[in-house]
């Protein structure tokens, strides 16, 4: 029993010493533990002279996930493993994010974007059977769908901006010409987690959260750039007049603690959409799909 106790001392201190000696190392090693469980593996193409990195698990008809400002493909993970029992699911790095660097002096707005996802989209062997946005990613899968509506059978809008929405204290600081989302020290950006992103915000390592805000300070000039092109720029609610051009049948999934996407939007979207189904989704702030995994899988699911 000694034995046992001063071996899982050890380990312990171990882990805790590579947390801080290799956060970032430590940080890929966490995320190919969860590739590990979703059964995903990690690919990449190059799409007219875009080189996209995303992942794919399972078999059957095709998901594909589309992730929001400053996020990438990693935050699909933990949905992944329950859409892929039955369905083909591609999670991107859209142009620019993740681990698709952006080009010097290229168009990253809303419309550019949305053009780059039906190029990817095409270079696949089929449409689309389900398009899930997320945040922004919502409004380029909407400005794809309404330019492009056959390569698309059904979407859903996840937590998604391009309409306008009742006024939060998220709004009232972009319109006073603030990015919330610039915060490139640690402590700021584990406050801003807390008070913008999760109702519940996961327990992240100081050394990781470090390593995440140096992957950002290194593309601090690209995020304010597409920062005021999503926010503030002519584009910003481009998809809310061009929602009357989808025919596609589409979800609108939304947590009730959403202090980014006020849930307002979810009412505004329904109302210049054809089709829609509503869902909002209660103890739970702008990440669904990393807070309420399971609800967020059945939601998805009950589109086919």
């Amino acid at each position: 029993m000694k034995k046992l106790l001063a071996a899982l001392l050890l380990l312990t201190a171990a882990l805790t010493a590579g947390v801080w000696l290799f956060p970032a190392q430590i940080l890929r090693a966490e995320f190919a533990r969860q590739r590990l469980l979703a059964g995903a593996e990690v690919h990449e193409k190059t799409v007219q002279g875009e080189r996209w990195h995303y992942l794919e698990a399972g078999q059957g008809p095709l998901i594909v996930l589309v992730h929001g400002y400053t996020g990438s493909k990693e935050n699909w993970l933990p949905v992944m493993r329950q859409l892929a029992r039955d369905h083909r699911v591609i999670a991107v790095d859209l142009p620019g994010w993740g681990e698709s660097t952006p080009q010097t002096g290229a168009d990253y707005g809303p419309s550019a974007q949305a053009e780059r996802l039906s190029a990817f989209l095409q270079s696949e062997s089929e449409p689309a059977a389900l398009l899930v946005g997320h945040s922004m990613g919502g409004m380029i899968s909407g400005l794809m769908t309404a330019t492009h509506p056959q390569q698309v059978e059904r979407i859903v809008f996840m937590s998604s901006a391009g309409v306008r929405f009742t006024e939060n204290e998220f709004a009232r600081r972009v319109l006073k010409g603030e990015n919330p989302f610039a915060v490139y020290e640690v402590d700021s950006f584990r406050a801003f987690l807390h008070e913008f992103v999760f109702a519940d915000a996961p327990y992240v390592p100081t050394p990781m959260l470090g390593a995440i805000v140096s992957q950002r300070k290194a593309r601090r000039e690209f995020e304010q750039r597409v920062f005021t092109q999503i926010r503030l720029g002519p584009e910003a609610f481009l998809l809310q007049q061009r929602l009357p051009e989808i025919g596609q049948t589409a979800g609108l999934l939304w947590c009730d603690g959403d202090r980014i996407i006020d849930p307002s939007a979810a009412a505004v979207f329904a109302s210049g959409l054809k089709r829609s189904e509503t869902r909002i989704l209660k103890g739970c702030g702008h990440m669904p799909m990393m807070e309420q995994p399971d609800a967020v899988a059945v939601f998805l699911l009950a589109r086919f």
